[in-house]
């Protein structure tokens, strides 16, 4: 049996042919997960929002990729995904990427009326076009062992007609086997960022399929595994990555992106528009160029101003200060 860097070797080779291949920047799409959020009124929105103001529409333009979250929680309607499709065709770079509903991660009791639930939104979506992977998330508590390995070898086949990812935060998965499994299925595997508690699954590089995927969830270890009812779910999202915590993902995700077709890096860290604001600095470090910046979001976070590639519509009189790094 082959060891874990023979298998990313000959993923690598199979995948990709690094010396003819364009500038892995460009098969790169980087953009946050999820859209609708209450707390990114005046920050990543303007506020008041004009008139026929669309969320999905304003993010394609300063993003190739949303996360679906929704679809986590239940299955998405076909008609909410033409609308969705026709308001990113301003950017045809723009694909989306949709969590499977958490009946099949979390719960392990779907039913086929539920695969045709979930098929229908995603059918919609791929058959457009617009659909870069289904990612099938999985929590702390799946952990490797024969039962688990099955069930998930058993969706990754029930699901193959549809470009997968798989994301699994337990160490016990890091191991050979489990990446040939999803090499042998065609399934990308999800590197992740998340704080490191126990035996969480650390950062790496894998690359088991032609889609590449990374998401990047924060650390905020004093909330990640909290239980206490009082304190609001956001905080386990309120956190804001710095230049020096970026950088080394810059160069995983270069890695991963120069041994795949399509890769997906989706900013998780949501509260108060934290995940723009570092998918935001990742575009600009990764294309190294500055980028268009939401007038909102420059006004709270002015480390954007060192990317931002038009001044400022809202001159200051005096310098902002920048907000806290955590919290």
């Amino acid at each position: 049996m082959m060891n874990q860097d023979a298998l990313i070797r000959r993923d690598a080779e199979t995948t990709r042919d690094s010396q003819d291949a364009p500038d892995p920047s460009d098969s790169v799409r980087i953009g946050p997960a999820g859209w609708s959020y209450a707390d990114w009124a005046g920050l990543v929105y303007p506020k008041p929002k004009p008139r026929g103001f669309n969320e999905i529409e304003f993010l394609a333009h300063y993003f190739d990729t949303i996360e679906i979250n929704t679809s986590f929680y239940q299955p998405l309607r076909a008609e909410h995904c033409r609308q969705w499709i026709a308001k990113v065709s301003g950017n045809p770079r723009f694909l989306f990427t949709a969590k499977l509903w958490k009946r099949f991660t979390h719960q392990n009791l779907p039913s086929l009326e539920d695969e045709r639930e979930v098929r229908a939104g995603f059918e919609v979506l791929r058959d457009a076009g617009k659909l870069g992977a289904i990612l099938l998330q999985f929590p702390f508590s799946f952990h490797r062992d024969p039962e688990n390995t099955a069930y998930l070898d058993s969706l990754l086949k029930r699901f193959a007609d549809f470009s997968l990812a798989v994301e699994v935060r337990h160490a016990s998965w890091n191991e050979v086997g489990f990446y040939a499994m999803l090499y042998a299925r065609g399934a990308g595997f999800c590197n992740i960022d998340q704080p490191l508690i126990g035996r969480s699954l650390r950062p790496t590089e894998h690359v088991t399929a032609s889609i590449g995927y990374v998401r990047l969830h924060g650390r905020r270890y004093d909330t990640w595994f909290s239980d206490d009812p009082e304190l609001p779910r956001s905080e386990r999202y309120n956190y804001l990555y710095n230049e020096e915590e970026l950088e080394p993902w810059a160069r995983r995700i270069d890695t991963v992106a120069r041994r795949t077709k399509n890769t997906f890096v989706l900013t998780n860290n949501h509260y108060l528009g934290k995940s723009a604001v570092n998918a935001l600095q990742l575009i600009s470090v990764l294309r190294g160029a500055k980028v268009n910046v939401p007038e909102p979001l420059r006004q709270h976070y002015p480390q954007l101003e060192l990317i931002a590639r038009e001044p400022s519509r809202v001159p200051t009189l005096f310098p902002l200060s920048l907000p806290a790094s955590r919290k």
